[in-house]
């Protein structure tokens, strides 16, 4: 069985594998911990699901939070008892990076663009609405382009409150109208609102540049949100990112 961790600004969320099934899997806040500490949750967890520890053979992540690198991989090794293959653009990913700085892209849009190659064909956009918001476009020919960066629904909210004492703090739910009837549902509104207006101009300008229009998938914590409203986003793949990661393995693990 393969553990996976794709450790991301807001939260790390962790899977395993038994072949290609996705058998369980946990969303945890992204934060520093003891290897101890993360060794403990993830036999906790594996528990939890009946699986033993020594049922597990292999362990990948993807982070784009280089401080809890260690944590996990110490905590892996230390208490499963494998070393945890870390997802670089050095890894054998079978994409073609066309890009000025292939080693400056995150993991998380590697992780990404493997997956949805492999699940979706090319050409292809995927957008992750996390954190952050990434749009990774892949070619016709199956080659990494490259996309584009946004700040996420979360980012935006934290800093209008933090500039703007007497907004309410709210949830991210999308309000019947698009013209507010009080503070929560103005903020509501031009926040989901406005992201699902931000994310189908960059698809459509996408489109553009590609010579047509082509599929896209959406993942991440706010994909199924953002999808319903968004004129552009063909499917929601809220395991994309998991997938990848086995994948990446796959490729690359050291035959026994």
């Amino acid at each position: 069985m393969l553990l996976v961790f794709d450790i991301g600004n807001t939260n790390t969320v962790m899977g395993i594998y038994d072949g290609e099934k996705l058998v369980g899997h946990w969303r945890l806040t992204s934060r520093k911990r003891t290897a101890d500490e993360v060794g403990f949750m993830v036999q906790g967890m594996l528990s939890s699901f009946g699986i033993d520890k020594s049922a597990v053979d292999g362990a990948i992540f993807g982070s784009v939070v280089p401080p809890l690198d260690e944590m996990i991989r110490g905590g892996v090794k230390k208490y499963i008892g494998i070393d945890c293959i870390r997802v670089t653009a050095k890894l054998n990913t079978g994409l073609t990076i066309k890009m000025k700085n292939p080693t400056g892209i995150g993991a998380d849009r590697i992780v990404n663009a493997v997956a949805g190659r492999a699940k979706y064909g090319a050409p292809l956009v995927i957008v992750d609405l996390g954190t952050a918001i990434t749009f990774d476009v892949i070619s016709a020919e199956g080659a990494y382009l490259g996309g584009a960066i946004a700040p996420g629904m979360e980012l935006a909210m934290e800093s209008l409150f933090s500039r703007t004492a007497k907004l309410p703090q709210i949830e991210l739910t999308a309000p019947e109208h698009v013209i507010g009837g009080n503070t929560v549902e103005a903020i509501q509104s031009g926040v989901i609102y406005g992201t699902v207006g931000m994310a189908d101009k960059i698809i459509k300008g996408i489109f553009k540049e590609l010579g047509g229009p082509c599929r896209v998938v959406a993942t991440g914590g706010h994909a199924p949100l953002i999808a319903k409203y968004s004129n552009r986003i063909d499917t929601v793949d809220q395991w994309l990112t998991l997938d990848g990661l086995r994948i990446l393995y796959e490729r690359n693990r050291v035959a026994d």
